[in-house]
Parts: C-alpha cells; structure tokens; sequence
C-alpha cells in the first residue's frame, strides 16, 4: 500500500497544476486530515470541504421546530450529533436540561419501536443526505403507529452543488461522496461536467481512494475531457440502488428551503408527500415558527459550509469553540469540517 500511495502521489506530481477540487463529504474530510493527505499533494492542487456535513446544513429554525415540539410534551427523537445543533436561542440539549423528552435513537427504527411502547406522541428528526433518506421512506411505507410521525431534514447533494457552482464558488474539480452515490448512482452528478465542464470523481474512503480520485481529476483537467469517473465501483453503480430510490420517489416530494449558512437553494429538500400528512410532524402539530437563521457573532460556519473558508480562518477556532462548547454547528458533529479540524490539524506555535 505504501509503494502504490507513492506511486499515485508521483502521477499526481507528473501533471500537477493550479486546481481547485471540492469534495461534499464529512468522511471524506476525516480521511484527508487523518492521513494528512494535503500535506502530500504540490502546492498547486488545492482540496477544500464543501457542505458535507448532514447534521451541519440543518438551519437553526429546524432545530427551533423540534424544540417547540419537546416543549409541547411531545417525545422528540434525535441521532446524537443532533443533541447540540444551535437553535435561534436553545439546542435540543438545553431543551432536555429544561425536562423535555428528547431521546438519541441510533435510527428511525429505534423510534418507531419507540412509539410503540410508549403512550406518548413520539416524533423523529429525519436528518442527512439521501443516503440516509431510504430508511425514512421505508418506515413510513410500512404503517408506522399513529403516535409516530416525521419531522423531515432530509437534503440532495446535486441541487447545492449546482448552487455552489452557478453563485458561489469558481471549482475546477469535485470528488463526489461515495454513500450518497451507493443510492443515487452517478447520473445525477453528470451535468456539472456537462453544463460546467467540471471534472469528478466518485470516491471510497480510503486514502488511496482520495489520492486516485485526485488524478483523475487532474488527468481529466488535462486532457479538457470532463465527465464523472466511478473510482468506488466496489460499491456503486452508474444506475445507484433502483429499489431505494423507488421507495424515496413514493415518500418524498422535492422543495425548496434554505441549509444553514446557505440562502434558499431550490429542489434541494425532501420533504413528505400529501398521502403521508398523518405521519408529518409539520402538518399534524400545525406548527408556524418564523424563519431565522441563529449566526453566533463571529462564527463562519457559513463560509466554511460553501467551501470559500477553512476553520483555522475563524478567530473563535480552538479557542472559544471547541468540541466541549461548539458554538457553530460545524464543531458540533464528528463529519463537521471545524470538528475534524481541531482533532487533526496542528496547533499554532
């Protein structure tokens, strides 16, 4: 392994130029700073973090929803890295503090069974991309109690890659996330090539799968022939998994909203279809909060998010956030790029 990582690195360098690849993925983020993978790379290839973090892109009025549920009595199910996602003005961890019923579930199955024991509404935050979309769709699909019901977070990486690239940021490459791909397949990502002309790679989680990923980019960049190459082919296909995508198209309709530290972007949220309105925590709790977006004063989540920053820019890193009091949801969780920058990244002298 360590011949072939020399090797990669070496074809790397053999057609190095100024590039400037995003990848969309939290794992892919540990992986690179783990293994001090831009360390490796010239100068000249430059890898950035994109908004790949699920528990990151939920926007505080999201939380703000799920508080008030806790707050009316209702038991509000959560991944655990949720626990401490900043609302406008509390997490859901203050609202546990407070008495309310908030419980981390290891998935939506833990919380229907949940529902089924208890003798109390039991709702579920159904965070991430769409890999973790299929299980929701599943649940509701098989008659979930009448006490259960769904408060959908769920976001499509393609549609904010497309904002990104249309608005925000000048990209020369993308390495795309190997789970979401296992569900979605790779078509979904071809027109960045097509309309851009932007170079990608679908990538496992390995480093040697980063490393390669990177030169096919690059060789793409240099040969201007930009498409989207399959690097995890172990795991994903060109069509992705038809049968988790048949399940997601009958639960879910496409919407628009906004991800944190992003504005609206359209056709990027899941959200529940009308035949489900008993099991959608929107509609059956009739809920009205107002838009808001909680940005902690001197906070760049945001910028970090949309690739444009990196943690160690922010003057709050490592000093008054930290993961023991993250104050940006991008200390919070492990896949948060901050998270992952403060247990990896060297300290100031």
């Amino acid at each position: 392994m360590k011949n072939l990582t020399k090797d990669i690195i070496k074809k790397i360098n053999e057609i190095k130029q100024p590039i400037k690849i995003m990848h969309v993925c939290g794992s892919h983020e540990h992986t690179i700073m783990y293994n001090g993978i831009r360390s490796m790379l010239p100068s000249e290839v430059q890898i950035v973090a994109g908004p790949g973090c699920p528990v990151c892109v939920v926007p505080s009025h999201e939380i703000d929803e799920c508080v008030a549920l806790a707050e009316q009595g209702v038991t509000v199910t959560i991944f655990g890295d949720m626990l401490r996602v900043p609302g406008t003005e509390k997490s859901l961890a203050d609202a546990k503090a407070e008495g309310a019923d908030v419980r981390i579930v290891y998935g939506i199955g833990n919380a229907v069974e949940l529902a089924k024991e208890i003798d109390n509404d039991v709702v579920f935050m159904a965070a991430g991309f769409e890999t973790t979309a299929p299980t929701t769709a599943n649940e509701l699909l098989n008659n979930p109690p009448e006490n259960f019901s769904v408060l959908s977070s769920h976001r499509l990486i393609p549609p904010a890659l497309d904002f990104l690239v249309h608005d925000e940021v000048e990209l020369d490459g993308l390495i795309e996330p190997g789970h979401v791909c296992t569900i979605i397949g790779t078509k979904p990502f071809e027109f960045l090539s097509e309309d851009y002309g932007i170079p990608q790679a679908v990538a496992g989680f390995n480093p040697l799968d980063i490393l390669y990923s990177i030169y096919l980019i690059l060789k793409q960049k240099k040969e201007d022939n930009p498409r989207i190459q399959n690097e995890y082919k172990r795991a994903v296909r060109e069509e992705g998994n038809i049968k988790a995508q048949k399940a997601m198209d009958e639960v879910f309709r496409v919407t628009t909203a906004e991800w944190r530290g992003f504005p609206e972007i359209p056709n990027s949220i899941y959200d529940l279809k009308k035949e489900f309105d008993d099991h959608n925590a929107r509609v059956k709790y009739d809920m009205e909060l107002p838009d808001s977006e909680n940005v902690p004063q001197g906070c760049i989540c945001g910028p970090i998010l949309r690739g444009m920053a990196r943690p160690e820019d922010c003057k709050l890193f490592r000093g008054e956030c930290n993961p023991l009091h993250p104050i940006g949801a991008c200390m919070v969780s492990k896949e948060g790029t901050c998270n992952i920058a403060y247990r990896y990244s060297k300290m100031d002298d």
